[in-house]
């Protein structure tokens, strides 16, 4: 092995585990904006949560409902405004659910189901900074392991992609 792939690997190496080490990073700013988005939306909802507690119950779905049915064209469009905050509020209480996880289940999940206007959001915002705590020297290993992982299994396989290709020229 030469010395210069063997610093390319060390190279790889470091700049995987510190690529790792935002990983918990960016899993704590998501979860605080997922947490500022969710107090914002609950307040808007509130005066109409006060609404639906006194006529129907508690029931949001009840309150849109009679909205949609309401004869009067002013009542009858402020049911979709209603609908979408009820909507949004679902949804990031349903992710707030999600996350409470270990680091690992929070990853996965925000990775495959995290919202996309959070993660953009998130991304833009995002403030780099090497934290060691134990999640993120894991993750900031495993990071490593994977990459290192993923290079090597490349360099075999283009390897004997080559090797295949030679043997197939000298044998014409």
């Amino acid at each position: 092995m030469s010395i210069i792939y063997r610093y390319f690997l060390i190279l790889i190496a470091c700049i995987s585990i510190l690529l790792g080490i935002q990983i918990p990073g960016f899993v704590d700013q998501y979860e605080k904006r997922l947490d500022a988005h969710f107090l914002e939306v609950t307040n808007n909802l509130r005066g109409y949560q006060e609404i639906a507690e006194k006529f129907f119950n508690g029931s949001i779905p009840e309150l849109i409902k009679k909205h949609e049915a309401s004869e009067d064209k002013t009542f009858k469009e402020e049911a979709q405004p209603i609908k979408n905050i009820y909507e949004r509020y679902l949804k990031f209480k349903a992710q707030k659910e999600s996350l409470n996880t270990n680091m690992a289940g929070k990853v996965i999940f925000i990775t495959v189901k995290g919202d996309k206007e959070l993660i953009n959001e998130t991304f833009a915002n995002y403030s780099f900074m090497i934290t060691l705590s134990k999640d993120a020297v894991i993750t900031g290993f495993i990071f490593a392991a994977i990459m290192l992982l993923i290079f090597e299994l490349l360099k075999t396989g283009i390897c004997r992609l080559f090797r295949s290709k030679r043997r197939a020229t000298a044998s014409w």
